[in-house]
Order: C-alpha cells, then structure tokens, then sequence
C-alpha cells in the first residue's frame, strides 16, 4: 500500500472499496467493539475515503447492524 508517497508493508485489507469512494467492512460478531469502528477508520484514513460502512451481520435485524462514517 502506498501513504503519503511511502510504500507500507502491512496486513491490511479490507473487504470492499467501491468506486474509490466507499469502504464496505464486513463482520459477523455478537456485538462490535471500538476496535472495529478504529479499524474501518484507519482504512479510510490510508485510503483518503470520506465515506465508510461498518456492517454487522449476527443481528436479528439488519439495520441494526449498519454503521455509517464520515471522515
């Protein structure tokens, strides 16, 4: 991955980019911590994206399990 101009070796990777313009994380949790929400905006950040989706899959309903972010 390249950021600011240097490339990045790391393990990140996330689930969908679509059009350069939203991230799409996909989890299928009990419940989500603060640590999925970092980790949705730290792909934002390395991506230069505004606009993330943090979806939880293990709820009963699925809109309770969509989180929308702004950067």
């Amino acid at each position: 991955m390249l950021y600011k101009g240097l490339q990045v070796e790391c393990g990140y990777r996330l689930d969908f980019l679509i059009e350069n313009e939203v991230i799409f994380e996909l989890k299928s949790l009990n419940e989500l911590h603060p640590v999925h929400e970092a980790q949705l905006l730290t792909y934002m950040k390395l991506a230069d994206v505004n606009f993330g989706f943090l979806i939880n899959f293990n709820v009963p309903v699925l809109k309770q399990g969509i989180k929308s972010f702004i950067l």
